[in-house]
């Protein structure tokens, strides 16, 4: 094919690779690719789309010739299609240049990509928008052919050894030349600080362009990591992103609009309020989406990692420093921290309360330890010994401190409204405590709080930030003295760039956060005596399974009482997982905010550990009213979670419950008027003969009557007093509707004619039997809870 027609089908191809934009087109449908299922498709998938594949020889070659392809600004994110509509530029350099208005009679803005470009916003955008289609068996992202593909390039333009391999050239010896800047189609504001290229600071300060051929293709590694944080990342309200823009910014924003507004054009600029309306649209991101974020930033971690040491000479480091040396120097603060704690704050707040957060936490959790993907390997003892953090890494915690400090006060928030119980919450909670425990992590978080709280006066010349002037063609920075670098300006300057000058810091070693975690240890106590009560009554349960316990019927069956649990289906196993995941987490909080003893003793109080005289947990937690017991709130997070309930129990005449499910609905109505005629017959002589103090006596009154029944109920808060009821001797024949009664029954009887034994013969038999039965049980436990036979 000729240049011209591969010009032609290029957009055609890479829409037919990754699907196309509206989400119509699947593609080849990458993110569910996977070799275990489908093993040719998955090779030649890889094969075709590899940095040295056939199809990034294709990009190279159109690259050369400087095609340009229109991309639609509808299908970017959010934030920067509300401002690119509103004819504001956004800050990233990867959109400088590129916007165009449509010729006439053509639809939207598009941006005008190189083929390289066009590629990637394809690959980035398609986990985004391709709509996973129905498939049979389980897919994991993280053997997926999008996954491995991520990897590989990351790997690729990335490197942590050596340098980014040259793009195969047609021309003998040649190079594929990085973009050149063209003019801008359309009049724009900057919106925010314009970060010069790496490549072109670079090359200003080179004494000549070829010198450095390296020069030459950090551009690639560039474009794509900007293109991964913008596709992947930049997802969050247009008020966020206003609110990130430094206050000069804003200030020249709004001349503009007041400016343009006051002329009349064709199509007069929208205002924040239709750019706004027009950016209204849900954003949630899934498991996939996550899993593929913190493949980024543990790569982005070992690649800043794998920077080499500085020289001893300021002046040798400035001329000898390599473009791909320099780009990992700044590669996570100035591309990805920003974006990422707002998307990191995005998923705290909107992901739901269940497991699957565990991808999120572990996606933070990665960034938080950089010193995980260092290159140097920790030493090797007999005992292994928690990793102590070393001092080098105190700049990068205090120049994240927020990441640290305020999403760790996110997750306690969260920690509260799950249930403990569950293994996977309980794991969560653990994985968290023990990073934050590492040894030095800690105190180096509190030396940046204490760097932040430090006063104002401490930093010349902060007080004109506001009011200085940008110079023109230049960084709004460029007129700060050079000199102010110390470590309490970083961290003051971190805090107010992600969260604004009127941000009120909550301390995580301050009053507030540490009763969030009192609360939270209390959750924990309560959870473990959660848990262990699931473990008993599971043992319990199991204990009393028999086959012979089939044809037996207990008063919970006519009391009404319930005694399940929607946990006691979690596994021993599981129980016991959850119990170790909770010591240790609360183990590893008192060695974070140093709880005492007596802190413990408290809660441990408070917690209402203590059973109580039925063996069974206690009430919710309630206050005392002219009503009777009302609710906390406390109490009421008990019950959504099911760590403490109330024993809720039939309390009123057991002949007139409702109906059970195991009981024959004729038998019970003609069996409750059969008692109810026998009852009111011989009511005077069942008195009689209860009232007895001999054998007979106590034989009829341990079947006839039902005393103290109610005292053993926990009555309902609603109610202060109750007075219980002590119904007279009476006849109950109802468990003989019990569809199980009769089941026993019959199968005796099916029995007995095994053994040429009649109806008649049977009856008498298990009168008989019954009758022996009640004697024995007369003699020796005549205090015992009565039975209503």
């Amino acid at each position: 094919f000729s240049l011209k027609e591969l010009h032609g089908i290029f957009p055609w191809l890479v829409e037919s690779i990754f699907g196309s934009l509206d989400g119509i087109i699947v593609g080849w449908n990458l993110r569910c690719l996977q070799g275990r299922t489908n093993p040719t498709e998955y090779s030649v998938a890889l094969d075709f789309l590899d940095p040295s594949g056939p199809m990034m020889k294709l990009v190279y070659k159109l690259q050369a010739e400087e095609y340009r392809y229109d991309f639609p600004v509808s299908y970017l994110p959010g934030p920067v299609k509300a401002s690119i509509q509103e004819q504001v530029l956004p800050e990233c350099s990867l959109y400088h240049n590129k916007v165009q208005f449509p010729s006439s009679g053509g639809l939207g803005l598009n941006l005008a990509l190189n083929p390289f470009e066009y590629y990637m916003f394809y690959f980035a955008i398609s986990l985004i928008t391709q709509k996973n289609s129905p498939v049979t068996h389980h897919v994991s992202p993280s053997n997926s052919a999008y996954f491995i593909l991520v990897d590989t390039y990351l790997k690729c333009f990335l490197p942590t050894e050596g340098s980014v391999l040259p793009p195969p050239s047609s021309n003998p010896g040649g190079a594929i030349p990085s973009p050149t800047p063209r003019s801008p189609a359309v009049p724009f504001t900057s919106y925010g600080m314009h970060h010069t290229s790496l490549l072109k600071r670079h090359i200003a300060h080179q004494p000549s362009v070829n010198a450095d051929p390296a020069s030459q293709e950090i551009w690639r590694s560039e474009t794509l990591l900007q293109i991964f944080v913008e596709m992947w990342l930049h997802h969050y309200s247009l008020e966020m992103y206003q609110k990130m823009q430094s206050p000069h910014v804003k200030l020249e924003v709004l001349h503009y609009r007041l400016s343009i507004s006051s002329k009349h054009h064709g199509s007069p600029a929208q205002t924040s309020y239709q750019a706004l309306h027009a950016y209204q649209e849900s954003f949630k991101p899934t498991e996939e989406h996550v899993l593929v974020v913190r493949l980024l930033v543990k790569h982005l971690h070992a690649f800043s990692n794998s920077l080499k040491p500085e020289p001893l000479s300021p002046s040798a480091h400035s001329h000898t420093a390599s473009p791909l040396e320099e780009f990992k120097r700044v590669v996570i603060p100035r591309f990805v921290q920003e974006k990422l704690y707002i998307f990191l704050q995005h998923c705290f707040g909107h992901w739901p309360l269940d497991a699957s957060f565990r991808a999120v936490l572990e996606m933070w959790l990665s960034y938080l330890q950089p010193w995980r993907y260092a290159p140097e390997k920790p030493p090797q003892t007999a005992e292994p010994m928690p990793r102590s953090v070393s001092e080098k890494w105190a700049a990068f915690i205090q120049e994240n401190l927020l990441m640290y400090t305020k999403l760790f006060v996110g997750f306690l928030n969260r920690a509260l409204r799950t249930d403990l119980v569950s293994p996977k919450n309980a794991l969560m909670v653990f994985r968290v405590a023990k990073v934050f425990a590492q040894p030095n992590l800690a105190e180096m978080i509190l030396k940046g709080e204490q760097l932040f709280l430090e006063p104002e006066l401490v930093i010349p010349h902060r007080q004109h930030r506001l009011f200085m002037t940008p110079t023109l063609g230049g960084s709004f920075f460029s007129s700060w003295p050079p000199t102010i670098t110390d470590a309490s300006f970083k961290v003051k300057s971190h805090v107010y760039s992600l969260e604004g000058q009127d941000f009120q810091y909550k301390q995580m070693f301050g009053t507030e956060v540490r009763n969030l975690v009192l609360k939270l240890a209390q959750l924990i106590c309560q959870a473990q005596q959660t848990a262990k009560s699931i473990s008993d009554h599971s043992a319990e349960t199991m204990a009393s399974q028999s086959f012979f316990s089939w044809f037996r019927f207990t008063p919970s069956e006519m009391n009404g009482s319930y005694t399940g649990n929607d946990l006691d289906e979690t596994g021993q196993d599981s129980i016991r997982k959850t119990d170790e995941y909770l010591e240790k987490a609360l183990e590893y909080l008192c060695q974070i905010f140093k709880l005492n003893e007596a802190q413990l003793t408290q809660m441990m109080m408070k917690c209402g550990t203590a059973q109580d005289e039925n063996g069974k947990k206690q009430l919710p937690d309630c206050i005392e009213s002219e009503d009777g017991l009302i609710l906390t709130p406390l109490g009421r997070y008990q019950i959504i979670n099911g760590l403490r309930r109330f024993e809720v129990q039939y309390q009123g005449d057991n002949e007139l419950q409702p109906i059970r499910s195991y009981e024959n609905a004729t038998l019970v109505r003609l069996l409750f008027r059969l008692s109810s005629v026998l009852n009111e017959r011989f009511a005077d002589q069942m008195d009689v003969l209860c009232s007895r103090e001999d054998f007979i006596g106590r034989l009829c009154r341990y079947h006839l009557t039902n005393p103290h029944i109610v005292q053993k109920i926990r009555y309902s808060p609603v109610v202060k007093d109750r007075t219980s009821q002590n119904w007279g001797p009476r006849i109950s024949l109802r468990f003989l509707a019990s569809y199980r009664t009769l089941l026993s029954l019959l199968m005796i009887y099916f029995l007995a004619s095994w053994f040429y034994i009649g109806p008649v013969g049977c009856t008498f038999i298990i009168l008989f039997g019954y009758f022996l039965y009640a004697v024995i049980m007369t003699f020796f436990f005549e205090g015992w809870k009565p039975h209503e036979h």
